[in-house]
């Protein structure tokens, strides 16, 4: 430990005990979790760009950043896939150092901002909290105290970059701009590596710019996150795709010492049933990126998307939630989830759920599409609808939906948005040769290391888990550094 390191400890210890003096364990424990001011269910199901949830106001954060009790052994840290030093940002933001809370988060997180925003903290860092463990009492709000310290430094104008002392000039590439690869590139590059990003898309972001409609996840927000990894040295290259623009053998003659995959899982599964291929019935990834990146809701796009007045989601997951809540917003006199579990096992986060009823979504759970049939210009109207029933739990924990013999019913329609699952394009496999796959088309990985069977590649994000959370990824992306970082050390 360095003596800057040493001090900076001790002034850390001086102020926790200050805080600590100043407002009891006891007065801390029995405030209530304060709730994110929204906006107005009747004017958002309207806006497809206004952001949902406002932010905490300066006032709201340092009294939630009080209830946090500084433990010990802080079981939050643990929670957290890229291991945010949550206790010191939080105090921080008590403390009223709100642009040192935000450089903690960026420390470990290039994200913070967005993980702010769309990370399921109630199901990592937030469920870890000594509050809900031993308490029986509402967590922290730890994302809602992210976002707020993220926020503040963007708006205050005084963005920090940390400074790198050291470049060692050793080329490495990344493919995809999605959560995995920013995380691997901005950990790297802090390490002195000379990082390019290759895209193939327009925009960079990946998922977080074509998956997450902006009502959750403004572009701007995505976009000052990537400006920092400029401004740290990161190169992008758009409109390239690794394996067909360039291939695995230019990236070693352009010189590249490493690369790391990140490309996502961008294939959309369909069911498979008859009248799938009628017009208006599409997969939910074409239909948020052509409507978060190509412009489609206005009719004069070269790629607009159908408005469909009578809109069923097949799904239950936050892609499903993000379509139909869009769907909402284009326009559509009717917008329903149709999901073949219950309510309770919906894998979406309780957050989306609330929103997607308060703007008027219906839900009709424990139904499951047999078949589509269409008008004579072939475009869909209605869906046949099998009622479900739960039985016994299956593989993932929850019960598993059983067909109630003889028990169906029809459903008129004229759009049908598909969301059950994606896989991960065969592209990148097939253009590594000797890449292993599974038989799902995820590339297998060393899991500690992150390391594919070749020898200069890693992976991580959905392409190595198929369908996955923005925070998971970017635990894979900062383990992958690691790895790839101690690996090229040890060769030097």
């Amino acid at each position: 430990m360095t003596r800057q390191e040493y001090m900076q400890q001790k002034r850390s210890e001086a102020w926790r005990d200050e805080l600590r003096k100043s407002v009891k364990a006891k007065e801390r424990g029995e405030r209530p979790r304060v709730h994110m001011p929204e906006l107005d269910p009747e004017i958002r199901s309207h806006e497809l760009k206004m952001e949902v949830n406002q932010g905490l106001t300066e006032e709201q954060a340092v009294f939630e950043a009080g209830r946090c009790l500084d433990c010990a052994n802080p079981t939050c840290v643990t929670g957290c896939p890229v291991e945010i030093n949550i206790p010191t940002f939080i105090k921080n933001i008590e403390r009223g150092n709100y642009l040192e809370a935000a450089r903690t988060l960026k420390e470990t997180s290039a994200l913070p901002a967005v993980c702010g925003r769309v990370c399921p903290q109630e199901k990592q860092c937030e469920s870890k909290c000594i509050y809900i463990q031993k308490m029986g009492k509402e967590p922290v709000a730890i994302g809602y105290l992210e976002r707020f310290a993220a926020d503040y430094e963007r708006l205050s104008g005084q963005i920090s970059v940390p400074e790198i002392p050291n470049r060692n000039g050793i080329k490495i590439a990344v493919v995809g701009s999605g959560p995995a690869g920013l995380s691997f590139a901005g950990d790297m590059v802090k390490r002195g590596y000379d990082i390019t990003v290759f895209e193939a898309l327009h925009e960079i972001g990946g998922v977080l710019k074509y998956g997450i409609p902006e009502f959750r996840l403004p572009n701007d927000i995505v976009d000052v996150e990537i400006d920092v990894l400029r401004k740290l040295g990161v190169k992008f290259e758009k409109n390239c795709i690794v394996g067909k623009t360039i291939s695995y053998e230019d990236l070693h003659t352009a010189g590249f010492k490493g690369i790391f995959v990140g490309s996502g899982a961008g294939l959309p599964n369909f069911m498979g049933i008859p009248g799938e291929n009628l017009i208006g019935i599409m997969s939910s990834n074409e239909y948020l990126t052509r409507v978060n990146l190509m412009d489609a809701s206005n009719p004069e796009s070269d790629t607009p998307v159908q408005l469909g007045k009578k809109v069923a989601v097949v799904g239950g997951g936050n892609t499903a939630m993000d379509a139909v809540r869009t769907a909402r917003r284009l326009g559509a006199e009717r917008a329903v989830i149709v999901y073949r579990r219950s309510e309770e096992e919906m894998p979406a986060r309780v957050e989306e759920v609330k929103h997607a009823k308060e703007e008027g979504v219906d839900f009709l759970t424990l139904h499951n599409p047999l078949r589509y049939e269409g008008d004579e210009q072939g475009h869909v109207s209605r869906m046949l609808l099998q009622k479900m029933e739960l039985g016994e739990p299956d593989a993932s924990g929850r019960r598993k939906p059983v067909p109630i013999e003889g028990a169906t019913e029809w459903m008129d329609v004229d759009e049908v948005i598909v969301s059950v699952g994606v896989s991960p394009n065969p592209l990148i496999p097939s253009a590594f040769s000797g890449l292993e796959v599974t038989k799902w088309g995820t590339i297998v990985i060393n899991e500690s290391t992150m390391k594919t069977d070749l020898p200069d590649v890693y992976a991580g994000g959905d392409i190595v888990r198929g369908g996955a959370t923005v925070i998971l990824a970017m635990g894979d992306g900062r383990r992958a550094a690691a790895s790839m970082d101690e690996a090229l050390r040890g060769k030097e």
